[in-house]
Formats: C-alpha cells, sequence, structure tokens
C-alpha cells in the first residue's frame, strides 16, 4: 500500500510542481488544447440526449440511472490505477492515448448497441476515458513553471466549459435531423481525428524525486477536517449535476413535448450562466457573503430551482430553472475546490486534490442511479425532489461546517 502511495504522490508532485516547463512550451501548450477540447468535445456531444436516448431503448428509469452513475464508478474505480501507471511507466502520451481511444470506443459502443446492456457497457467506457484526465491535468501543468500553475489549471478548464458547451448545443439538432446515431458517429469521429493529432504530442519523463510520501503523511492529509468537510459537500453538489442537467432535465423538457433538437436551449441556459458563475461569481459573492455565506446562497438557490424543474409546465419556463441553476452550482465548485486544498502544505497539495476529486466522484456515481430508482417509483418528480433535498442538506452542513473557517 506504501508503495501504491508513493507513486500516485510521484506523479501529480512531479509534475504539477515541475521546476521546468517542457522546450517548445508556447506550441506545445496550444496544441495540446486542441486535443484537450476535442477529448471533452467527444465525450460530452451526446449527454443532452444521453438519458432519452437509453430510455429510447427500451430503459426503465432505475436502468437509465444505472448507465447515468456508471460513468462516476469508473472513474473510483480506475483513477488510482491510471495514475499508478503513468508514474511506474515514466510516461504521459499513452495514457493520453488511453483517454481518447475510450472515448472515441464508447460512442462506437453506444452507436452500435440495440439494448440497455450495450448503453451500460458505452458509459462505463467514457467513465474510464474520464479517469485518464488527470494525466492530462499534469501533462498540461508540465508546459509551465510551478508559478503559473494557476493559470495552466484556467486554460484548462476554459477549454472544457467551452468544449462541453459546443458539443452539447449541437447534440439535440443532430438527433432531430440525422437520428440517434448522429452524436455518437460524430463523438467517435472527433476522437479519432484528436487520436492522430495526439501520435505528434511529444512525450513528457517527469523528474525523479528523492523523497516521497508516505502512507502515514496521507492519512494525515485525507484526516484534514476542512478537506473531509468540502470533500462531502462536493459530493452531495455533484448528486445535484448528475440527476439534473448531466441527469434527468433533458428527460423533463421532452415530456413537456419539446423536440430534441431544443435540447441545445436548454444547454445554453444551463452552461452560460454556469460558465460565468465559475470564472466570476464566488469572487464578487465572496466578497459580500463570505465563503460560508456564498456556499449557503449556492446550495439553497440549487435546491428551490432543482425543486422547481417538475413544476415547470413550458420549456421556456424550464431553462429559466436552468439558468438559476447553472448559476448557482457555478458559485458552488470553484469555491469547494479551493478549500480542498486550504490549510494544506504544498508538497501535500496534490494528495489532497486526488483525496476531493475521487470522494466526489462518489456523488456522479451514487446521485443518478438513486435518482433513477426514485423516479422509477415516483416518476421524474422523485428524482428531482432528491437533488433538492440533496442541495438542501448541503446548504445545512455549510451552515454549520463553515462557521469555524470564518472565525
Amino acid at each position: 500500500m506504501e508503495q501504491v502511495i508513493t507513486l500516485v504522490t510521484k506523479q501529480q508532485i512531479s509534475s504539477l510542481q515541475s521546476a521546468e516547463p517542457v522546450q517548445g512550451k508556447g506550441n506545445s501548450r496550444f496544441f495540446f488544447l486542441i486535443i484537450v477540447f476535442m477529448f471533452w468535445f467527444s465525450s460530452y456531444i451526446y449527454v443532452p440526449v444521453l438519458s432519452p436516448y437509453v430510455e429510447h431503448l427500451g430503459a426503465s428509469y432505475f436502468m437509465v440511472g444505472m448507465v447515468l452513475g456508471v460513468y462516476g464508478l469508473m472513474q473510483i474505480i480506475f483513477r488510482l490505477p491510471i495514475g499508478i501507471g503513468s508514474d511506474y511507466l515514466n510516461r504521459r502520451r499513452p495514457f493520453i492515448y488511453l483517454g481518447l481511444i475510450a472515448s472515441g470506443g464508447s460512442c462506437f459502443l453506444f452507436m452500435w448497441g440495440v439494448n440497455p446492456g450495450w448503453a451500460l457497457a458505452a458509459r462505463a467506457l467514457s467513465g474510464i476515458a474520464a479517469s485518464a484526465w488527470v494525466v492530462y491535468s499534469v501533462m498540461f501543468a508540465g508546459y509551465f513553471p510551478k508559478e503559473e500553475a494557476g493559470r495552466a489549471m484556467g486554460m484548462l478548464q476554459f477549454t472544457t466549459v467551452i468544449a462541453q458547451l459546443s458539443s452539447m448545443m449541437i447534440s439535440g439538432y443532430m438527433v432531430d435531423h440525422w437520428g440517434w446515431n448522429a452524436p455518437f458517429l460524430i463523438g467517435g469521429f472527433v476522437a479519432i481525428v484528436a487520436l492522430l493529432l495526439a501520435l505528434r504530442l511529444p512525450d513528457q519523463r517527469p523528474e525523479k524525486r528523492e523523497s516521497s510520501i508516505h502512507i502515514k503523511d496521507l492519512a494525515v492529509v485525507i484526516k484534514e477536517p476542512l478537506l473531509v468537510k468540502v470533500s462531502l459537500l462536493s459530493v452531495l453538489a455533484h448528486c445535484v449535476l448528475f440527476i439534473t442537467m448531466f441527469g434527468y432535465t433533458p428527460n423533463q423538457a421532452l415530456s413537456l413535448g419539446a423536440s430534441k433538437e431544443s435540447l441545445g436551449w436548454l444547454t445554453l441556459a444551463f452552461m452560460v450562466p454556469h460558465a460565468l458563475a465559475t470564472l466570476y461569481g464566488s469572487r464578487w459573492f465572496g466578497k459580500l457573503l463570505g465563503d460560508r455565506g456564498t456556499l449557503l446562497l449556492g446550495f439553497t438557490g440549487s435546491a428551490i430551482f432543482t425543486l422547481l424543474i417538475p413544476a415547470m409546465p413550458t420549456l421556456a419556463a424550464l431553462c429559466i430553472t436552468q439558468v438559476g441553476n447553472g448559476f448557482m452550482q457555478g458559485l458552488i465548485f470553484p469555491l469547494l475546490l479551493g478549500k480542498s486544498v486550504a490549510g494544506i502544505a504544498p508538497y501535500k497539495r496534490a494528495t489532497a486534490m486526488g483525496f476531493y476529486q475521487a470522494v466526489y466522484a462518489i456523488g456522479m456515481s451514487a446521485g443518478p442511479f438513486v435518482a433513477g430508482w426514485m423516479s422509477s417509483v415516483y416518476g421524474l418528480t422523485g428524482g428531482f425532489w432528491l437533488g433538492g433535498i440533496a442541495a438542501a442538506l448541503a446548504a445545512v452542513l455549510s451552515w454549520v461546517w463553515m462557521r469555524e473557517t470564518n472565525r
């Protein structure tokens, strides 16, 4: 076990805190961001129509929940082995390939599948693709001096949001005009092109370190009270996200009579305020309300807008709830991310971030799975009530847990 912890820590620290960027860093950064854009484009192009597609295959809401939830489950299982493998081989590029192959393979598996079981396998494969993101992150950070790590992550985050927004905007249009398989076909093709580009990507050889973090050091990190609290809050936040926009909200829109093409407006209504709040909202509201107040506002607002979803009579009204939910959730995520490493020694922050990401993946898996069961019993309303309750619980915990940090 100690060897496992050492391998992962060496990988993360040597990459994220590398003293020197790789040669040709300017071109490499731009080239790498193109690959990142195509990676997430391929992974998210079918997300707005995923749950309606699985339902179209004849799946119950419970099965839909399994398909949605397996994405997070695969990340819990595979993130650690991928990190270990990258460090053990002292390589980054093979795992970039892995992510693209799994993303493209997932698209083709969705397209060729004729029953919900195939969709479950395809979504599991996409979860493996997303697990490779940790290597994408540390490899891109290697193109920057350690003092510019924040700038590197900001560039990655911006590219990711643009890729997700652009791909999700067109998926409904493609299904309406060219059928259910169109997003999967385009996603698979984009992944193939990205893989061909990645073959020209220079590899990185992470610098070897003499010292490493042992199991006793890691145990201290994961017992840090603030880290544990914000990780649990992030579980609830991801439950809400993967129950609503990345889960059952498109089904609700279709049940109101919306066309598949109009799902793009639903995506736009959520993603634009979400991106704006992620970039600016927590900073502005943080000055006015403090971290505790901002979290309380974000979770409370998200609870209200989630509970309103099943009561909306038209697509336009449903889009209003998405504007609110997108903004409120955008206040939450960057604040929790920053707090996950607050008070952690710099040489242990990668470990703290790894713990944080592994824990919140539970919400990505459990949220839609349980919501699928509730929707099969109580209808879609049951799933949204679960999301609202999760957000309300997080609001209460934010009020209780964040009190000591404000002091």
